[in-house]
């Protein structure tokens, strides 16, 4: 109801300002509120104080992953935004190429870099802001499954315009329809949220902790004994942590415990790269029944 939004919105307008890791969006899609923080604990908290402080009643849905599209290898373009109508029409013309970047970014931030070579007026000054911005404005929703492109260079190295069709906007939707249509020639691959993780469970359980994540694809780093604790470090993709305080406890008749924290993100194994964007496709399917 509008009295439950409004302490909703409220909620969530303190929360952001408290706290820069949670973020709050609308899906433009099924218009449910979507809250994204650092891992599903963090999140639990925040809809638990939704409940306790502002009393709102929240239906709350299962965690999803936020990943990445990245590109593998450069693909050239050269593409021509041509429209004409009853007036000036729209004329754009852009050459160049899409690149790697290295992959040195490996905190996954929407890494974007844009270089123009190009010389002689071929395309006028004031329009090379306009064909980065149009780039830029693509990054959001990947080809492969809508998710944020990062690790992309753009080259822009030629081209060509009109003296009255071109404009900052032509040269916009010429860079914007460019990159959605030729991305995928670039080989994109997903990449998913790697988490560290340190767990210290009693000896006894060591072997069997241990082995469980490992089947979660974890990777144990290093192991350490204390006493009669052990403290497990590894790392492990986020997917894969989802109800992991629940499965601990029940391992170690209560006794183990963990934290994590994000440490990079990681190319998806190609099976699993398949079930994910299957996954996305269905819930973009019935998000728009």
């Amino acid at each position: 109801n509008r009295d439950g939004s409004d302490r909703l919105s409220k909620a969530i307008a303190r929360f952001t300002k408290e706290d820069p890791t949670f973020r709050s969006m609308t899906d433009e899609e099924t218009g449910e509120t979507l809250i994204a923080g650092m891992g599903e604990l963090h999140l639990e908290i925040y809809v638990e104080r939704m409940r306790r402080e502002y009393k709102v009643e929240v239906e709350v849905g299962a965690p999803k992953v936020s990943y990445r599209e990245a590109p593998t290898q450069t693909a050239e373009y050269n593409f021509r935004h041509k429209k004409q109508t009853g007036g000036s029409g729209q004329f754009a013309h852009i050459v160049g190429k899409f690149q790697v970047l290295p992959e040195d970014n490996e905190e996954g931030e929407e890494v974007f870099l844009f270089e123009s070579k190009v010389i002689g007026g071929r395309i006028p000054r004031e329009y090379i802001p306009s064909v980065e911005k149009g780039f830029r404005d693509s990054l959001h929703k990947g080809p492969i499954a809508g998710y944020p492109i990062v690790g992309l260079k753009a080259l822009l190295e030629d081209g060509s315009y009109h003296e009255v069709d071109s404009s900052d906007m032509a040269f916009q939707i010429c860079a914007r329809s460019c990159l959605r249509e030729m991305f995928a020639k670039t080989n994109p691959v997903l990449l998913e949220p790697v988490m560290k993780i340190e767990i210290e469970v009693p000896t006894q359980f060591q072997g069997t902790v241990a082995g469980e994540l490992t089947s979660r694809r974890g990777l144990i780093v290093a192991t350490e004994m204390k006493g009669n604790m052990a403290t497990i470090e590894g790392e492990v993709p986020l997917a894969e942590t989802f109800g992991y305080s629940t499965d601990l406890r029940s391992m170690t008749q209560g006794q183990g415990t963990f934290t994590m924290e994000f440490s990079k993100y990681r190319r998806v194994p190609n099976s699993i790269q398949q079930e994910i964007i299957l996954e996305r496709k269905k819930s973009q399917l019935v998000g728009a029944k």
